[in-house]
């Protein structure tokens, strides 16, 4: 059982500031969690692999593939200028403040 004054050296450890009235309430958050903790000592895991996650994850990427979908013309029909097979865009004019 954690005592009032662990409770407000951990608290003033914390930068946390815990109201005198409050303290019987953060006393029993606290002393159900340490209970807990020390149920997961109990359990036996002699023979279980370690685990960083409860779920099964796998590898959600592809290999990174490039597909052409359609043709040439196709891809450039809806251009508004081109150039052979290229777009043709606006030349860069730079500023002279730059």
């Amino acid at each position: 059982m954690i005592t009032h004054e662990e409770l407000l050296r951990v608290a003033s450890l914390s930068k946390l500031e815990i109201d005198a009235n409050d303290l019987d309430h953060f006393a029993e958050g606290v002393n159900n969690i340490v209970d807990f903790v020390e149920q997961l000592q109990e359990v036996d895991t002699e023979g279980v692999e370690p685990t960083f996650h409860g779920n099964k994850l796998r590898d959600v990427y592809r290999e990174d593939v490039a597909k052409l979908r359609g043709n040439t013309e196709e891809l450039l029909a809806n251009t508004p200028e081109r150039e052979g097979n290229y777009i043709k865009v606006p030349e860069m004019i730079e500023s002279e403040e730059a």
